[in-house]
């Protein structure tokens, strides 16, 4: 492995990292703010000098790990299951995470098209209790489909209950969602989740800290709330228990300076108990998509007028989305034709392009350019029939 200080040197290092350490170490993020990602892994693959801030029994387990990581096999799986690493510095590393601190991921793999950052930009959290009410889906799901509808990608852990009602919600309004995994990001988890984060994956985004094939532990699903957390403007809790996960998120956002907002239930139902002790404290009070919006969202929001469902172009800068609908339904056409389509020149359509393509929206046919089947369902489902 080499460990140059080259980009691909540090890309290579963080992904070696991303074996050997637990996602939240706050040890190991101190190392990493202080020594930089090459020289840690430098000294873990070396068996140099123990690291400070742990026993020696630790330092001996981490370099067990170390013995056993292959980073060059990891990116290889990686791109095989069409999955990118994204590390702090990229440039579509979601900067809000940095907030973390030393417990900020060591970097996050993504599965998907979208940037991550841009759809991190104008995101909210929509978690709660696995074994969820009838009231609690139905809720979840409405507020999935009403954040779509206003322009918000939803995001959520993945799992049973309140988060996959969330995610559903969402791609059945068209939407844009992202889901969050306490394992490699190429893993089903839940098995029975299997056909809607495949859904999500081609859709939206499917993410997650620990590399690919790794499992999730208890730990780790507890840990992976703080990125939920600090991705979003805002975490929602639907239903939740005194000792539900879902609460450890809404208190991560609280600590972030993030919005907190939970939806009541009957005062008799446990499962609305955990949600009702975070509404005597900072959290508010919602209960529907508009009042969310209220609160996470700029100026001039506090009463959104309704529309259709965002679509993932609507998340593109507007000369991008020129160049995007300039394109035929079918076919290729030649940056000259797309350029005046879009009303700019060709030097800006071709860059435009490029970027389009870089984010799965658009692909070289000849010595044109046409629309990937995921533009084509994203475009025709923006046109209005009139």
């Amino acid at each position: 492995m080499s460990l140059g200080g080259d980009p691909a040197g540090e890309l290579l290092a963080r992904v070696f990292l991303s074996r050997v350490l637990e996602p939240g170490d706050e040890v190991g993020g101190r190392w990493l703010r202080e020594l930089g990602a090459v020289e840690v892994a430098r000294r873990l693959r070396e068996g140099g000098a123990q690291l400070v801030g742990i026993t020696d029994k630790r330092w001996a387990g981490l370099l067990d790990r170390a013995g056993q990581a292959k980073p060059e096999r990891d990116l290889a799986v990686a791109q095989e299951a069409d999955m990118r690493f994204v590390v702090p510095g990229d440039g579509e590393w979601p900067g809000q995470l940095d907030d973390l601190g030393d417990a900020r991921p060591v970097g996050l793999w993504v599965r998907g098209r979208p940037s991550l950052r841009m759809w991190a930009l104008r995101s909210v959290a929509v978690v709660g209790a696995r074994a969820c009410t009838e009231y609690g889906a139905h809720m979840a799901a409405t507020l999935g489909a009403g954040l779509a509808e206003r322009g918000w990608v939803v995001v959520s852990g993945g799992a049973y209950g309140v988060d996959g009602a969330a995610h559903r919600g969402v791609l059945g309004a068209g939407g844009a969602t992202v889901a969050v995994l306490a394992c490699g990001a190429d893993r089903a988890y839940p098995r029975g989740h299997t056909e809607l984060l495949g859904r999500i994956a081609e859709q939206g985004l499917v993410i997650g800290e620990l590399p690919p094939g790794d499992h999730p532990t208890p730990s780790r699903f507890i840990v992976r709330n703080r990125v939920i957390a600090a991705l979003t403007r805002g975490t929602v809790v639907v239903e939740a228990a005194h000792r539900s996960g879902s609460l450890v998120t809404a208190r991560a956002a609280q600590r972030l300076g993030r919005h907190t907002m939970g939806v009541p239930g009957p005062a008799t139902s446990g499962l609305s108990a955990g949600v009702h002790e975070l509404l005597r404290g900072d959290a508010v009070l919602v209960t529907d998509a508009a009042e969310v919006v209220e609160l996470v969202g700029d100026m001039g929001e506090l009463a959104p007028d309704r529309r259709g469902p965002v679509l993932p172009r609507d998340l593109l800068e507007p000369g991008a989305r020129r160049v995007l609908a300039a394109l035929p339904g079918r076919g290729a056409a030649p940056p000259g034709d797309i350029a005046r389509g879009a009303q700019t020149t060709q030097d800006d359509a071709i860059a435009r392009l490029y970027e389009l393509r870089s984010l799965g929206y658009v692909e070289r046919h000849g010595d044109g350019w046409k629309l990937t089947r995921q533009a084509m369902i994203s475009v025709r489902g923006g046109r209005s029939p009139c």
